[in-house]
């Protein structure tokens, strides 16, 4: 098993980034949070999970272990799989999604894209005990340079988002406020599809 991969940001894009290490490119699906952590960097420590099936082989990066384990546990709950479980991290900070199981606050978990009343319920109940609250959350901060419109537009398209729904309420975001980071709009985007 690969517990993590380090080494040059070959390619750094919002839902994945392909590792250089030693003349080798691992390309690891990421979440939002880990997309941040990693915009400024030349070099990169992923945390690894990797996901084999019989159609596929899938590795999936964290730049923190706690989202690591956040992922691990919700794609043990049933009816959660790999790509909503990186959808809820992409929407939620690691913090922010414990809060949010620890409050069995479904309301939160139903606003995100393919999460059902009956999943969110399942989430909760069956992750509310194994959550540990204490203080080793992923702490991001957001970069505030103008990041564009298209790279936000992008990365809602890959994750499986239509693209005529998405530049709707892209622009709706980018009307309010044009400064806002890719990160932040995508994140808010998410909440409003």
């Amino acid at each position: 098993m690969i517990d993590y991969i380090k080494g040059e940001i070959a390619e750094l894009t919002p839902t994945y980034a392909v590792i250089d290490n030693h003349g080798v490119g691992y390309m690891l699906s990421i979440s939002l949070n880990s997309y941040s952590a990693l915009q400024n960097a030349v070099e990169a420590k992923l945390y690894v999970y990797e996901a084999i099936r019989e159609d596929a082989y899938a590795l999936y990066g964290f730049a923190e272990k706690v989202e690591r384990e956040l992922f691990e546990q919700l794609i043990s709950v049933s009816g959660v799989g790999a790509a909503s479980a990186r959808m809820i991290l992409s929407t939620f900070r690691p913090s922010e999604l414990k809060q949010i199981i620890a409050s069995a606050n479904s309301n939160m978990l139903k606003s995100v894209k393919g999460i059902g009343a009956k999943t969110a319920q399942r989430i909760i109940v069956d992750l509310k005990d194994k959550i540990n609250m204490g203080d080793d959350s992923l702490d991001i901060t957001v970069p505030s340079s103008n990041e564009s419109f298209d790279e936000a537009l992008a990365a809602l398209v890959m994750l499986g988002f239509p693209k005529p729904v998405s530049q709707k309420v892209l622009k709706k975001l980018y009307t309010g406020n044009p400064a806002i980071s890719v990160e932040d709009a995508i994140k808010q985007a998410l909440k409003m599809m």
